[in-house]
């Protein structure tokens, strides 16, 4: 199955409303095509994003995860790491954008059991902290521990290194940090890769994730930030 399409159809899987998740970590692995181009789409707005970061928010510019804040596409942020971006933390505080912080391992986690059908889970991670607020605790063998849920997606962006037309993809180094269990745990799975194989290139061995969990393909040689 040839599932390679253009750009514009890929984004379009989106609509108003849904929760996107965004692979990658910072700059690394970050499917930055598919965010540009959701962000010359400022009817598809009112969106959860689910990603590790918001990017450093330290080139002077709108990149990355940034662009669809500042384009107002986005409601609610669920991420580990904030940034430096003043004008994101600004429309924080101002209650215009809503934001979810959840400890690094946590929301990997939650998304991993997400993908797997996995009703929840229990860590001690941010017990004692402002993360216990409004959750379920339980103690076990004398530990306390936090109830933490499953996190789903309606679509996920993800991006990889190599991946044939099937969508068996390679992943290079901490390129592979949350796209994975980001792909297993979304309705619809839009890869961006930097290089497009035949079917049969790709040794099995060398696949980090297979293709039955995406659903359309966008080539992007091209590496922006």
């Amino acid at each position: 199955m040839n599932k390679v399409t253009d750009i514009v159809t890929a984004v379009k899987q989106v609509k108003s409303g849904d929760t996107l998740m965004l692979g990658g970590f910072c700059h690394s692995g970050s499917p930055y095509n598919l965010l540009y181009e959701l962000e010359k789409h400022p009817e598809i707005n009112n969106l959860t994003l689910v990603s590790e970061d918001m990017g450093y928010g330290l080139a002077g510019f709108p990149q990355g995860q940034e662009v669809l804040v500042f384009n107002k596409q986005v409601k609610e942020l669920i991420i580990s790491f904030l940034g430096k971006n003043k004008r994101i933390n600004e429309a924080i505080e101002s209650k215009e954008l809503k934001l979810t912080l959840v400890p690094q391992g946590t929301l990997i986690e939650r998304i991993r059991a997400g993908g797997a059908g996995i009703g929840g889970f229990y860590t001690p991670t941010g017990v004692g902290t402002v993360v216990e607020e409004g959750k379920e605790t339980k103690t076990i063998d004398g530990r306390k521990y936090l109830l933490e849920y499953p996190l789903r997606a309606n679509v996920a962006f993800i991006k990889a290194h190599k991946a044939d037309r099937m969508g068996n993809a390679i992943f290079r180094y901490s390129t592979s940090n949350f796209n994975i269990a980001m792909a297993t745990a979304a309705d619809i799975v839009v890869l961006e890769t930097e290089e497009l194989m035949e079917c049969g290139e790709i040794e099995p061995d060398q696949v980090g994730l297979p293709g039955v969990f995406v659903d359309y393909i966008v080539p992007a040689e091209k590496v922006v930030f």
